[in-house]
């Protein structure tokens, strides 16, 4: 079999679901330390959410550059599994494709890439320079204790990168036939509206936290936020998620949590979206409320890795004044901001810090 294809089947085996590894990692060390890589795990993040990093470098005889393969060996959930037609971490084959999570995204670039890097060691034993490896399995998640923690340990060290290789899936219809030298910015949020509990049947005594997010949605979901450019589509905006309820059928649900995330072009940045959400004619008759604040400063700008990395954001909402809940119904709720600005190189990748704020009176 295909050496490729072997190493393929073995990564997408392994159930690596966003921030768990489940072993890619030592798989790839053992076939790069053969190779002659001096390979380095840096693990980061709290207990329960630990990231596995790989850092691997092969040196050359004589000075050159540093090439780096980078990418990430976790993968999205699978989803309610009795949807697959395979189950997603048997490797599977049907018409000449293979099926399973992450064999696009991107366990296949990381085979190939593998294998590429142990045909041309083979053959150019006394290459110059060096060529590297830098893995994650927090790419798929918040990407707070991937790539940039592993940036900073080497700008620490003064250790410098001349040009990276991202294994991403870009190509649309045959291999090559897009290469990507920017991409889009990223920013993600999660709101909570909070309302007051109550029965169908009385609904005068409660409020309905998804009647008072449904007009906010649509005016977002309707609003043009640019135009994009030559280089980048216009910016778009989805939500993700809405969970909301007890399961009853009986019960006005106390709150209602929203995943939402921007897709922005070089014309927008975080703030400005940011800025716009909160400020639209839904926040102008006072449904939220927030302000910067100081905790969790953005990170450096990194030119080389293109990544830095914030803390979540936290927003209020505000129902009007005449409806508002009593101060023994209400408390605070919460928006996550995660952010990485759209990108050309040289670029950074950054977010922002929100702190939740009393309601106006």
């Amino acid at each position: 079999m295909d050496s490729t294809l072997l190493l393929l089947e073995q990564l997408v085996a392994r159930a690596s679901v966003t921030p768990d590894d489940a072993g890619c990692q030592a798989l790839i060390a053992r076939r790069l330390e053969a190779a002659g890589f001096a390979c380095e795990h840096l693990p980061f993040g709290p207990d329960g959410g630990r990231v596995d990093n790989l850092w691997a470098v092969r040196s050359g005889t004589h000075p050159g550059p540093t090439l780096v393969l980078a990418g990430h060996t976790d993968v999205v959930p699978t989803g309610p599994l009795d949807q697959w037609n395979s189950a997603p971490f048997v490797p599977t084959y049907r018409d000449g494709r293979l099926y399973g999570r992450g064999t696009a995204d991107m366990k296949t670039s990381l085979a190939a890439m593998v294998v590429a890097a142990e045909e041309f060691v083979a053959a150019h034993p006394a290459h110059a320079g060096r060529l590297a490896f830098l893995l994650t399995s927090d790419e798929e998640g918040p990407s707070i204790d991937g790539t940039v923690r592993v940036v900073d340990t080497l700008q620490a060290r003064g250790e410098a990168l001349d040009c990276c290789i991202v294994g991403e899936p870009t190509c649309v219809d045959t291999l090559g036939d897009t290469i990507k030298n920017g991409r889009r910015g990223s920013l993600s949020a999660r709101l909570t509206v909070l309302g007051v509990q109550g029965h169908v049947a009385y609904p005068h005594l409660a409020r309905n936290p998804i009647h008072v997010a449904a007009p906010a949605i649509a005016e977002l979901a309707a609003t043009t936020w640019d135009a994009g450019n030559d280089h980048f589509p216009p910016t778009s905006f989805q939500i993700s998620n809405i969970h909301s309820g007890t399961g009853a059928t009986n019960v006005i649900p106390g709150e209602a949590v929203i995943d939402l995330n921007f897709r922005f072009s070089t014309e927008s940045t975080p703030e400005s979206l940011e800025r716009r959400a909160t400020t639209s004619s839904t926040a102008s008759r006072g449904r939220w409320a927030a302000r910067p604040s100081s905790r969790g400063p953005a990170r450096s700008a990194r030119r080389w890795c293109a990544r830095s990395a914030r803390r979540p954001t936290l927003l209020r909402h505000c129902p009007p004044p005449a409806a508002r809940p009593t101060a023994a119904s209400s408390r605070a709720s919460a928006r996550k901001w995660w952010s990485s600005g759209p990108s050309t190189p040289p670029s950074t990748r950054s977010t922002s810090t929100w702190r939740s704020t009393p309601c106006p009176a």
